[in-house]
C-alpha cells in the first residue's frame, strides 16, 4: 500500500506533533524517574502517552533498572521488546508489578 502524499502543511503538522508526543513520553520517564509517578499509575492510566509507551522504556525508567536489567525481566516474563503498556494482558501487568516491587 502506497503511502499517502502529503502537503507541506500536513507533513509540518505531523513532524509537530510526533515531536510533541516524544517530550510527553521524555516528560513521563523523568517523572517516572524522581519517583512523580509509579509504575502502578502507569499501568492504571487511560493517558494515551503512557499506553504508547514501551514496556522497556518504562521499565529502564524505574530507579536502579537500565537496559540489561529491563531485558532481563522482560525475557523471564515472556513480554516482547516491542510490547507497549497498552498491550500488556492483565497477568503481565501483575507479574510487572510483583517482580519489580521486590
Amino acid at each position: 500500500m502506497a503511502l499517502p502524499q502529503l502537503t507541506d502543511e500536513q507533513r509540518k503538522a505531523a513532524l509537530e506533533k510526533a515531536a510533541a508526543a516524544r517530550h510527553a513520553r521524555a516528560e513521563l520517564r523523568e517523572k517516572i524517574k524522581k519517583g512523580e509517578v509509579t509504575l502502578q499509575e502507569v499501568l492504571d492510566s487511560d493517558d494515551p502517552i503512557a499506553n504508547r509507551l514501551k514496556v522497556s522504556a518504562l521499565i529502564e525508567s524505574l530507579p536502579g533498572y537500565g537496559k540489561a536489567k529491563a531485558q532481563k525481566i522482560m525475557d523471564e516474563l515472556g513480554i516482547s521488546s516491542t510490547r507497549r503498556v497498552k498491550g500488556l494482558g492483565a497477568r503481565q501487568r501483575e507479574q510487572l508489578v510483583e517482580t519489580l516491587s521486590k
